[in-house]
């Protein structure tokens, strides 16, 4: 990440705000952190007593399960390519 330009976003989340940096778009960052922002509002409007910090892990631990779900289908999915190439 040292060689390519690096961004700097300010964006709000769930009330904090934070100074992201990276090398994606803007518009990247942003929509990320506006995900991240919908998904602990979603899970604190069926969890009002939660504090942030149990809040915030409850949204990684949601985020990583969706995404090792969709990285299995991709597997699969390329697994199916492959096969079909082979046929």
């Amino acid at each position: 990440m040292s060689d390519a330009k690096k961004n700097r976003v300010q964006v709000d989340i769930y009330g904090q705000r934070y100074i992201i940096v990276g090398t994606e778009s803007e518009s990247h960052i942003r929509t990320v952190a506006s995900l991240v922002d919908e998904k602990m509002r979603a899970i604190s409007n069926r969890n009002p007593s939660l504090d942030t910090a149990k809040l915030a892990v409850l949204t990684a631990v949601n985020a990583v399960n969706e995404y090792i779900k969709l990285k299995e289908k991709v597997e699969q999915l390329e697994n199916e390519l492959k096969k079909q190439r082979v046929e």
